[in-house]
């Protein structure tokens, strides 16, 4: 198949990319073209680039047809976040290109039951997770009517080696890593009970590579993409003290005193999880796409971790 993708040179694209190279796809990467990916490897050889700006050329209307153009029999597109451009995108593809969206555990919202399955109710809220849910009930509705061929992928907290990933806190800082690998105290917000879902980004590349192959049969389908199993902050924090040989010295505090305690940043990255706290099942995954993640949420941490490690961000 000839594959287009949007965005390929992210930490998704860094490992779909040699995945379709590999499966003897023909596969073209289209980006800004402002970052290589996050690791080399030889079949970047045999990838087409091209350079495409689009949000700009989303607004002059020449960013749909220019995809279009390159006759693709699939496009992944890992960076769609309104309603507009997904539809903007649809229409120059019409019904004869496969879609394979990227979307987010974001679109369910707050948990209600755990874990949490696709046909759920949603319960979305903040601008990214409520236009994430809209681009994709727009998709599948298209797909049922017949104007698009669309699969949604939905990962969670997205990780490797490359970048920090979310933290025991539930935010960013590497720091808090250091400060349990030496056994220091590190405060946690309530009681650790609130949950995160990590996902390796290379997990998340197979399951793209098995929409590919799956994606004639699970055409306006959405599917969850993670670990086999959610941690929670307590959980996810004596892990990482016990993995550095440390013995976890943890206080929990109300979340109104725990705020105060991080910058607003920090504060605000961590409210943006907790009060999701994504739980998601793969099971759907598993059966339909045959997704079979190789990382549990801390080996996928642990990974990136190290990385951290070897660059001194982390000691």
């Amino acid at each position: 198949m000839r594959i287009v993708v949007i965005g390929g040179t992210g930490h998704i694209g860094s490992y779909l990319v040699p995945r379709l190279v590999g499966a003897g796809h023909d596969v073209i990467v289209a980006s800004r073209g402002e970052r290589e990916p996050y690791h080399p490897d030889e079949a970047w050889n045999a990838v087409r680039r091209i350079t495409i700006d689009r949000a700009a050329q989303e607004l002059d209307g020449s960013f749909g047809p220019a995809i279009a153009a390159l006759k693709p029999d699939a496009v992944v597109d890992l960076i769609c976040f309104t309603l507009d451009s997904a539809q903007h995108l649809v229409a120059s593809l019409g019904p004869d290109t496969l879609l394979l969206h990227c979307g987010t555990m974001w679109v369910h919202g707050h948990s209600t039951v755990v874990p949490a399955t696709e046909d759920l109710p949603r319960h979305p809220f903040g601008p990214y997770g409520v236009r994430k849910a809209e681009i994709e009930s727009w998709l599948l509705a298209a797909s049922r009517l017949g104007s698009a061929r669309a699969v949604i992928l939905h990962p969670g907290h997205i990780c490797g080696p490359g970048w920090p990933p979310l933290n025991p806190a539930g935010h960013f800082d590497p720091s808090v890593f250091t400060r349990l690998a030496q056994g220091e105290e590190v405060a946690l917000p309530n009681f650790g009970m609130e949950t995160v879902h990590h996902v390796h980004a290379d997990d998340v590349a197979q399951a793209f590579e098995r929409a590919v192959v799956h994606g004639e049969r699970v055409v306006g389908e959405s599917f969850h993409v993670l670990s086999p199993a959610a941690m929670t902050l307590r959980g996810y924090a004596e892990a990482i003290a016990a993995h550095f040989g440390a013995v976890p010295k943890l206080a929990f505090l109300p979340w109104e005193q725990w705020r105060a305690t991080v910058p607003d940043e920090q504060a605000r990255a961590t409210w943006e999880h907790i009060a999701r706290s994504p739980n998601g099942s793969i099971a759907k995954a598993r059966e339909r796409l045959g997704y079979v993640p190789r990382y549990s949420s801390l080996d996928a941490v642990l990974e990136a971790v190290h990385w951290l490690v070897a660059r001194g961000l982390v000691c």
